[in-house]
């Protein structure tokens, strides 16, 4: 099969190699599936040029998420998933090498899901990594029904979904962004007020908004760089979900600012996820994807042959959603 890979970290042009790597197959409890999309996220890149994470083996095919057609199963699986539409996310995660990107992978069946018809690939190749990222954190609110949860970051590619979520399970949602642009975008995704934080005071217009209340829950796109702003906005009982932390990887709180208000603080990364959590993700999204109505954002598409290309882009360039690697386009 096509593939690309790196045998060392450093700049994805440096390193990344494209050609020849053998073809899987679908061992007891797998299914092979036929990629026609592999999606690039941070994570990934930060793996390809060594950020926070050592060389996992002597090749890596890179790329947790990708969605494609089942064309082979292994001992053990329902022959109903032979030929099925499918995403599927945490391809190379845990020990796994061999991610998606590349014509085909085969993996365990519990992290594929159906892609229904109404989805694109390319789509389908956003929904491991964002998607139920956006989905645990939400959740992690409990029951939002009538409550007012903050979005920070509601544009970008987990928090989008995050703001989509957030109004599906009932909440009124506050999205902070960086631009005009940006800003329409979360508006697309449900937000009900959005704050541009460049230009605006978000504490004074989050609570201008709430009267003063506060949110109920923030799911964060960096943890130590906003706790100045949300933790004054949390309000009795209040949480914060977040899934990065680049403005400050070691923020300061003391004890009594979270026990006077019985505050919740949630870590999250999707892989080390509880099982039972993850799966939900995976059935509420299908469940969703065949009611239709979810908007995903795909920022830009390369070849196979330039996953390099791909990885540059969301290593060093502003976007808007997620990059995703054609896997059937190999030239």
């Amino acid at each position: 099969m096509k593939a690309a890979w790196y045998p060392r970290q450093g700049k994805p042009a440096d390193v990344m190699q494209f050609g020849e790597q053998p073809t899987p197959h679908a061992g007891a409890g797998e299914v092979r599936v036929r990629l026609h999309a592999s999606a690039v996220n941070p994570a990934d890149t930060n793996r390809t040029v060594g950020r926070t994470y050592a060389m996992e083996g002597p090749l890596i095919i890179p790329n947790s998420d990708g969605a494609g057609v089942v064309d082979q199963i292994g001992a053990g699986v329902d022959p109903a998933w032979l030929n099925k539409r499918v995403w599927l996310y945490n391809g190379q995660r845990g020990g796994r090498l061999l991610g998606t990107a590349a014509e085909t992978i085969a993996l365990n069946v519990d992290l594929v899901s159906a892609l229904p018809d109404n989805t694109g690939f390319n789509e389908g190749a956003c929904l491991g990594i964002p998607c139920m990222t956006a989905h645990r954190c939400v959740s992690l609110g409990g029951d939002l029904q009538g409550k007012t949860v903050l979005v920070t970051g509601g544009a970008g590619a987990v928090g989008h979904y995050a703001v989509q979520w957030s109004k599906r399970f009932g909440a009124r949602v506050i999205a902070t962004v960086s631009s005009d642009e940006k800003a329409v975008h979360a508006q697309a995704g449900g937000a009900a007020h959005v704050i541009n934080y460049k230009t605006e005071n978000v504490i004074e217009r989050v609570r201008a908004i709430t009267g003063n209340a506060g949110v109920h829950h923030v799911v964060d796109v960096d943890f130590g760089g906003n706790l100045a702003t949300t933790l004054p906005l949390l309000a009795v009982n209040g949480s914060i979900a977040y899934y990065v932390t680049k403005g400050n990887p070691t923020p300061t709180i003391t004890a009594p600012e979270l026990m006077r208000k019985n505050l919740s603080i949630h870590a999250v990364l999707l892989n080390n996820a509880p099982h039972a959590a993850r799966k939900r993700a995976q059935n509420d999204i299908v469940a969703w994807l065949h009611e239709g109505g979810m908007v995903h954002s795909v920022s830009s598409v390369f070849p196979l042959a330039n996953t390099a290309g791909a990885h540059e882009a969301v290593e060093y360039r502003p976007k808007n959603g997620t990059v995703v690697v054609d896997c059937a386009n190999t030239l």
